[in-house]
């Protein structure tokens, strides 16, 4: 089975630098260049064989999200996205360093550009 959240964003022009660029998801369906086109405020990303789809229609949830992505190295995922230009005070405030968890995970959460959260881990 697979999971593919659809994760709304006000300015889809806003978000999917962010998913692309900061946190290295690959575009598979970039929006509709024509405003007009019904197909102009969605895109579709993959990480790693994840896959999210960015809305910007009003329909598609709401703001304030959280996804869960488990993946193999936490630390260098990362010290990629500060590498991408990740910092601590990005997208209003949810990013934190990777952490040992009591529940057995090492995580670290960022925010998009709309406040959804973004947790990365694996098991310790």
């Amino acid at each position: 089975m697979s999971v593919q959240p659809f994760i709304r964003c006000s300015k889809l022009s806003v978000s999917l630098p962010f998913y692309s660029e900061v946190l290295d998801f690959n575009v598979l369906q970039a929006p509709d260049p024509d405003p007009q086109s019904f197909m102009s405020m969605y895109a579709l990303l993959e990480r790693a064989g994840d896959r999210v789809h960015l809305s910007q229609h009003a329909g598609d949830g709401v703001f304030g999200n959280v996804i869960y992505i488990q993946v193999e190295n936490m630390d260098a995922i990362y010290n990629t996205f500060i590498g991408n230009g990740l910092t601590q005070k990005d997208r209003g405030g949810i990013t934190m360093q990777p952490v040992e968890q009591t529940w057995g995970m090492k995580e670290f959460s960022v925010a998009d550009p709309d406040g959804n959260r973004i947790t990365f881990g694996h098991r310790i």
